[in-house]
């Protein structure tokens, strides 16, 4: 049920004015090294950095981009700080969900108001390509959300930040971040759920429950009124053994952003342009593609093809979607990457859920984690 009335929901939304994702930011422990891996890999282009040579001393950024997507990798240049301590304790994830916003003073203010804890109050960056006004509130774990107001800024990222030569990169097809998924301490779903309804204006569009012979978990998905910034929201449930969740929550040693769901418009293409880059997929039982066509009924889509790239195939009312994850991006078996083709579908694929929870048990088996 969504919390709230449709009143409630537009005065929302008329108060964020949210205009989509501004750039996810991750704190990583090598910025150079992991700007590499994204670009050779994932084909994302280093377009800004932030460091020693803008006076910047204890800490280096890099700005990467395709298409709509923009990541942002941050390493600690001192030991002690507080974005080391992040990487001691999680590993490389993701530490800032960025919003764009029509007000970034008012979005903080309405957000703390309903409860938000506040991290930065409306700061106004600035250099000689114009202004940027940021503020950032707490959310999950030790993860944030930062307001991005552009007040006509003409340089290539944000303020301060400086243009880096341009490098050879190929990219893969992706074009925006589709959706994140968020993984939290089992019973805590309906907590944050409520936080993004009442602090944000997001409405709840999906839930599912998922039990398998070993785990189960619980699911919810959000949406803020544009459409473009989607979060589904997963805990654990009571099993017999450790689910992909928990094993999450362990290695990270927080709730966190589990993974980023990446948008591309084909997605047989995309994904063996990446195995050929050396990422590594979960595969799909054998068993799936024998049933496929009955449960999804005719699709575009070579099902030889989707096979042999190990695609999931999913239907909703509107129409189906494509999809396949990775395996962990780093040594801890935390953060990983989902690649989504839409064919006007809306939702996340909770018709592949039970046979994705049985692929990662598996992966999770041989990493002696079940």
């Amino acid at each position: 049920m969504v919390l709230g009335d449709k009143g409630h929901f537009e005065i929302q939304q008329s108060i964020f004015q949210l205009k989509g994702i501004n750039h996810l930011e991750l704190y990583v422990g090598n910025a150079f090294q992991a700007a590499h891996f994204y670009r050779t890999v994932f084909g994302f282009r280093p377009i800004a950095s932030l460091g020693l040579k803008a006076q910047v001393r204890d800490h280096v950024s890099i700005a990467m981009q395709q298409g709509q997507a923009f990541l942002v990798l941050t390493a600690s240049l001192c030991a002690d700080s507080p974005i080391a301590q992040h990487v001691r304790l999680h590993g490389d994830g993701v530490k800032d969900i960025a919003f764009r916003v029509a007000s970034a003073a008012l979005a903080f203010e309405q957000a703390t108001q309903w409860g938000a804890r506040p991290v930065l109050e409306p700061t106004v960056i600035q250099d000689e390509q114009g202004s940027v006004t940021k503020a950032t509130v707490a959310a999950y774990g030790d993860t944030t959300h930062s307001f991005i107001q552009h007040d006509h800024f003409q340089g290539v990222f944000l303020p301060m930040y400086k243009p880096v030569e341009s490098l050879p990169t190929v990219t893969t097809g992706i074009s925006l971040v589709d959706h994140l998924a968020i993984s939290l301490q089992q019973g805590e779903v309906q907590k944050w759920g409520d936080f993004y309804r009442q602090c944000f204006g997001f409405q709840q569009i999906h839930e599912e429950n998922i039990q398998t012979e070993y785990s189960a978990m619980n699911s919810l998905a959000l949406q803020d009124h544009t459409g473009q910034i989607n979060f589904v929201l997963i805990e654990p449930k009571e099993g017999k053994r450790q689910s992909q969740i928990e094993e999450f929550l362990k290695f990270y040693g927080a709730a966190g952003v589990q993974h980023i769901a990446l948008h591309t418009d084909n997605i047989v293409e995309t994904v063996q342009t990446l195995a050929d880059r050396g990422l590594s997929f979960v595969p799909a039982p054998a068993s799936y593609y024998d049933l496929l066509p009955e449960r999804v009924g005719q699709i575009s889509e070579s099902l030889s093809a989707l096979q042999a790239a190990n695609v999931l195939v999913d239907r909703d009312a509107w129409g189906y979607l494509l999809q396949i994850f990775s395996k962990p991006l780093q040594d801890r078996p935390t953060l990983f990457i989902e690649i989504i083709q839409r064919r006007n579908a809306r939702g996340f694929g909770s018709g592949n859920i039970q046979a994705l929870f049985k692929a990662l048990e598996l992966e999770q088996a041989r990493r002696g984690n079940l």
